[in-house]
């Protein structure tokens, strides 16, 4: 296995129907960059032993918050998944393989451990963008509730996704119908390779931000602020044409952004060093 590699089985992953796009695979593909020999499969397998394992402590008849104590029995309970409290920012977190190797990790990754095996249990649930936080709901459109699986899989109404939303921001926030809107199988993978930018950009990994950022074009390829971002990149690394063009783009793209004389000035420094 090899960087290019990883790179087309992501590709080929998610240029497929959003409905039909494997969200464990394609993470997993995500994680084949950093783990070159990672086997995919393998952790596949896993989730469907996990999902088996709950499956044989379900009751005959299980109704919806009974699987989701089962699950959070199983996962919390009994394998002692939790969120990282400790080391938020590890990139680890972001890794579906570490994730489920280690037990621990961020909500979206927690999050997609839980969708995956409720699932296999046929019980479809759907990832939450909201502000600053990422939770589940079962998908029923009779079930007002939300799953917190960095918090070990606390069951929560609107309301307390209102007070979660209030505690996080450190004011009263007024919640938008899109806070608590199901997220695309696109846009959830978008966002894990967002927080995968944020934490190496901390870290000064620069040629692992570049990464992220063409994942996340080739999910949404029009993506004018990551175009921007990646001819910044560009342009620290002097690749002076590939930067012009994402920069040229990005204000085609918002020619009133905020931001357009500095990108302006960007491409100006771009013409002199050529």
């Amino acid at each position: 296995m090899d960087f290019s590699l990883a790179r087309q089985h992501f590709y080929q992953e998610v240029q497929q129907p959003d409905e039909q796009i494997n969200l464990e695979r394609a993470a997993l593909y995500i994680a084949q960059e950093e783990y070159l020999d990672l086997d995919v499969d393998e952790y596949l397998n896993a989730l469907d032993m996990m999902a088996d394992d709950v499956r044989e402590q379900l009751p005959i008849e299980s109704y919806p918050l009974k699987i989701l104590k089962t699950i959070n029995h199983y996962l919390y309970g009994n394998l002692g998944f939790a969120g990282n409290t400790e080391n938020y920012y590890d990139p680890r977190n972001s890794f579906l393989n570490d994730v489920i190797d280690r037990r621990t990790g961020i909500p979206i990754t927690l999050s997609l451990v839980y969708l995956a095996i409720a699932q296999r249990l046929d019980f479809p649930m759907v990832g939450i963008g909201m502000p600053g936080h990422f939770l589940i709901r079962p998908i029923q459109e009779d079930m007002d509730i939300f799953v917190d699986a960095f918090s070990q899989g606390e069951i929560l109404f609107p309301q307390d996704c209102q007070d979660r939303l209030n505690q996080m921001s450190g004011q009263s926030v007024e919640m938008q119908p899109q806070f608590l809107a199901a997220v695309t199988s696109r846009q959830f993978l978008a966002r894990m390779l967002t927080n995968l930018k944020a934490t190496y950009l901390d870290r000064g990994e620069m040629e692992k931000v570049l990464a992220a950022i063409e994942r996340i074009l080739l999910l949404f390829p029009n993506a004018a602020f990551e175009l921007r971002d990646r001819g910044i990149l560009y342009f620290r690394m002097n690749r002076w044409i590939e930067a012009r063009q994402d920069l040229e783009a990005y204000l085609d793209a918002l020619p009133m952004a905020d931001d357009r004389d500095t990108i302006r000035k960007l491409l100006n420094r771009i013409g002199q060093a050529n």
